[in-house]
């Protein structure tokens, strides 16, 4: 199929693509690299009167790094994300995380912004964001807010986004030293979305003990997970297998997504369960330096 009629915009400047938001309103979307929407309104999932391309926005194309922090504009594409070695030296698991989406020709489309803003559960920039607390910040003509990315996803496709917002950048923490991260993606076939996930990074203390853990789980309920006991639970712990057969309970225990006869839930639980021990166990070699950062 065909998508249904649209009048399409490409504004030059970000003030000109606030402007149309503003002024068109909620019957538009705005296209990145399109790899969701263009398919959507093919099948006529999506049908908006406008569209507006915002290609021509490279303002939102720059990866900066400022103290602990590093701010990746939304059109940087997944491409970049996983071979810019600025990133990759900064945040290694985001870079990690690219490198998994999709097959090349996705990559090469695909926007860290558009991703974030199509939140889809399972996907990995989703899961990064939450899991790393980034800053996900987002303007209109009456000013920019950044969102934390717990709050900004608030279901399956839905975010904070109000009608006349654009995501113009997200911050991420810069990894501290002694720290590590994993992920694990488990899908029916290479490039699929993941019918679970797991990440999650350590950082050691001098001692060799964990002195923080963040651990996130996707495609297990409507929205990408933080796990704020069992990241307690770490604390003060060393980092051996039996701390991760813990807290891989935990991670067992949040899976919330409904059961279904392709997918049991028990099933899921079992793969949170794996994948968690797996993702901690990576994220500890490498803090402790036995793998490559």
């Amino acid at each position: 199929m065909k998508p249904a009629e649209f009048t399409y915009h490409r504004p030059k400047t970000v003030t000109d693509a606030l402007g149309l938001l503003a002024t068109l309103g909620d019957d538009v979307k705005l296209l990145a690299g399109g790899q969701s929407l263009g398919p959507m309104m093919n099948l006529r999932v999506a049908r908006p009167s406008h569209v507006i391309d915002i290609n021509d926005l490279s303002d939102l194309e720059s990866v900066n790094v400022n103290g602990d922090r590093i701010e990746i504009g939304s059109l940087v594409r997944h491409h970049r994300l996983a071979t810019d070695p600025q990133i990759a030296a900064a945040c290694p698991i985001l870079s990690a995380a690219a490198s998994s989406i999709g097959h090349y020709a996705i990559r090469q489309r695909g926007t860290i912004g558009g991703s974030l803003a199509h939140a889809d559960p399972a996907a990995q920039l989703p899961l990064i964001a939450v899991l790393l607390d980034a800053g996900i910040r987002v303007g209109s003509q009456h000013g920019s807010r950044t969102v934390d990315a717990q709050c900004f996803f608030v279901s399956s496709l839905v975010t904070e986004l109000a009608e006349d917002e654009l995501i113009t950048a997200i911050e991420f923490p810069v990894f501290p030293s002694r720290s590590g991260w994993g992920i694990e993606i488990f899908a029916q076939r290479q490039g699929d979305f993941a019918i679970v996930s797991v990440a999650a990074t350590v950082e050691l203390s001098a001692a060799g003990v964990v002195k923080s853990l963040r651990l996130a789980l996707g495609g297990t309920g409507v929205v990408p997970i933080r796990l704020p006991d069992a990241e307690l639970a770490a604390v003060g712990r060393v980092p051996d297998h039996a701390l991760s057969e813990e807290i891989s309970r935990f991670a067992a225990a949040a899976v919330t997504a409904d059961d279904d006869a392709r997918i049991p839930v028990a099933y899921r639980r079992e793969l949170a369960a794996t994948l968690t021990e797996r993702a901690l166990t990576m994220a500890a070699q490498r803090a402790e330096g036995v793998s490559e950062r």
